[in-house]
């Protein structure tokens, strides 16, 4: 039996709303990886080219459709950082499947990391945060490649590393590091969707290249830079880092599928204490 015949035998058909729509179950999805020895995201896009949903995307089908589940399966997301922000985009851009993941972070668990940081327990304190994000990939969707680079950002190795992403992800916590992402997705002609918290607080800004992104929101004079002033001053309380993460990891999709508006040159800000959002024009009209 071939590939095609496997997966077209093994379908089922569910409803969505008024829809019947072709599924492929995980079960039958991870078998037929095993038995014909090839990948599980091969499998994914075969099913795909069938016009079959697997099943575990099937809740993405009213936004993506069978073509937009094809986009992200062959797109790469660049996320710098694993820890408050990072972890939660690299488990939701997982659970959408987004086909590769390029992870970076040097850093490992420490204690203070267990009110907010997803794949931080109290079993791992001490272990490398890059190591802890792909063990949660690989637990929650075979189907997406993970590369992770246990290294700090820097000037000599941010363009090798995130060449091939067509977008990037900031979960870091200072700004030179911030200014540095910036000027790597700029070289490389891709977005970077820029996501910050402290206390309450917390705000999403999508930069392209040529924009002047960060520069609208902070000193650039590097005697001027105050490295984590907000989140050394406010806290980084549990929820603040999940829902910009969910902001950002919005953003990411859209620009893959090509679908909405851009949080470009718009900067998206809430205050959860007072329960506002708002989003402020950063050049004027």
């Amino acid at each position: 039996m071939k590939i095609t015949e496997a997966i077209e035998t093994a379908q089922r058909i569910e409803r969505v709303s008024d829809q019947e729509i072709a599924t492929l179950p995980v079960r039958s999805e991870l078998e037929i990886s095993q038995r014909f020895q090839v990948g599980v995201r091969s499998v994914q896009e075969k099913a795909l080219e069938l016009g079959i949903m697997p099943a575990r995307y099937l809740r993405n089908y009213g936004t993506a459709g069978l073509e937009g589940q094809k986009k992200l399966l062959k797109a790469r997301g660049g996320i710098i950082g694993a820890g408050g922000l990072g972890g939660w985009q690299v488990e939701l851009l997982a659970r959408m499947g987004v086909g590769e993941l390029v992870v970076i972070d040097y850093d490992v668990f420490s204690d203070n990391n267990l009110n907010r940081q997803l794949f931080s327990r109290e079993t791992n304190l001490g272990r490398s945060k890059v190591d802890a994000a792909r063990e949660r990939v690989q637990a929650i969707n075979r189907g997406v490649a993970f590369r992770g680079v246990k290294e700090a950002l820097t000037r000599d190795n941010a363009v090798q590393l995130l060449a091939g992403c067509q977008v990037i992800c900031d979960g870091l916590d200072n700004l030179s590091s911030r200014l540095l992402l910036q000027e790597t997705a700029s070289r490389l002609k891709i977005p970077l969707i820029h996501g910050a918290i402290g206390g309450y607080y917390g705000q999403v800004l999508t930069i392209f290249p040529g924009d002047p992104g960060l520069e609208n929101l902070y000193p650039i004079n590097q005697d001027q830079i105050q490295e984590q002033w907000s989140e050394q001053e406010m806290g980084n309380p549990a929820a603040t880092p999940a829902m910009v993460a969910s902001w950002q990891v919005q953003e990411t999709i859209k620009i893959i599928l090509g679908q909405g508006e851009p949080l470009r040159n718009r900067l998206l800000f809430f205050d959860a204490r007072q329960g506002l959002i708002e989003t402020i024009n950063l050049i004027a009209e």
